[in-house]
């Protein structure tokens, strides 16, 4: 239940053409305390509730608890998220023996591509496509929890 992660951010658009499967999702957070965010989310056709923990120093790992919920309850829970709905498309590229995700990012965090690839352990080697840029691991700025609520069109 341990997640382990690293963040960049993304150099073009070129991802769109490597990639073998993209979905809209949809999330609210019903708690964004750092120690512990509980995460609404609408991803295709099926709904999620996920707890994501405090993450190390680092920011490369936490703990993370998902279960998937029906859509119907997944759209009664996010009315009663805090202020500020995640509205982003994710793109998934296979690269070497790992898939990226790539979120596309939409409404009040229009421009941001942030590309986040999951490891078993945080001194994992991995293949880095050409469209992978500056990594923002640990970076608060860029958990959805916190662009819920600061978003990147009001960043200066």
């Amino acid at each position: 239940m341990i997640e382990i992660e690293r963040k960049f951010l993304v150099t073009s658009e070129a991802f769109k053409t490597e990639s073998h499967k993209h979905t809209r999702i949809i999330q609210g957070f019903l708690n964004t305390n750092p120690e512990r965010t509980v995460r609404v989310r609408i991803k295709g056709d099926k709904g999620f509730l996920t707890v994501k923990g405090k993450s190390t120093q680092d920011g490369l790992s936490r703990f993370e608890w998902e279960k998937e919920i029906s859509k119907p309850d997944a759209e009664a829970l996010l009315k009663l998220c805090e202020k500020g709905v995640i509205d982003k498309i994710r793109y998934e590229v296979k690269m070497g023996e790992h898939v990226f995700e790539v979120d596309v990012f939409h409404e009040e965090n229009e421009g941001l591509i942030i590309a986040e690839v999951e490891l078993n352990n945080e001194e994992e080697a991995f293949e880095k496509p050409a469209w992978l840029g500056k990594e923002v691991t640990g970076d608060k700025r860029y958990y959805n929890s916190q662009l819920s609520q600061h978003p990147f069109k009001n960043w200066s």
